[in-house]
């Protein structure tokens, strides 16, 4: 994948009329997923999003009302997030309401976990180590759309 722009993110973020911090992210672990996490977001499907503790080693973890500019595949910035609710979890405490909100899938319990377990197997083999479904904390994570806002969600929070 391209680098994310992080100087069209912060004219991005300027154009928002926000203020705070914001972090710079995009969905999964190909520019061609990342397009298609995208896209359920900017049609109303998605709006959560599960990552392994384990791939926040390097910074912290979110927080409740972090704003985050998402890009896309080629490293865009396309929309910008406001976390509204995260879980500490092992992987297999997935709910079905969370699975529904994540969008992706047939947006079941049992889709999501298929789904993930391969995922979540090549995020830890790129970190040369092995997925342990039992092992590995999972967070999962809600959020609202706040820009832009055409497709801002209406109860918004920012």
């Amino acid at each position: 994948m391209r680098p994310m722009d992080t100087s069209a993110a912060a004219r991005f973020w300027t154009a928002s009329g926000l203020t705070g911090e914001y972090t710079v992210e995009r969905f999964g672990d190909s520019a061609t997923l990342a397009d298609a996490l995208l896209a359920l977001v900017n049609d109303g499907r998605k709006r959560a999003t599960a990552s392994l503790v384990r791939q926040f080693a390097e910074e912290p973890l979110p927080r409740i009302g972090i704003h985050w500019i998402v890009c896309d595949g080629a490293g865009q910035p396309r929309v910008i997030l406001r976390t509204v609710e995260l879980r500490l979890g092992p992987f297999t405490s997935v709910t079905e309401d969370f699975a529904y909100a994540e969008g992706e899938n047939d947006r079941t319990r049992d889709g999501w976990l298929n789904a993930h377990r391969a995922y979540f197997g090549r995020v830890c083999e790129a970190a040369g180590v092995p997925f342990d479904e039992d092992t590995e904390e999972v967070l999962f994570e809600r959020f609202q759309v706040v820009y832009p806002a055409e497709l801002a969600d209406h109860a918004e929070l920012a």
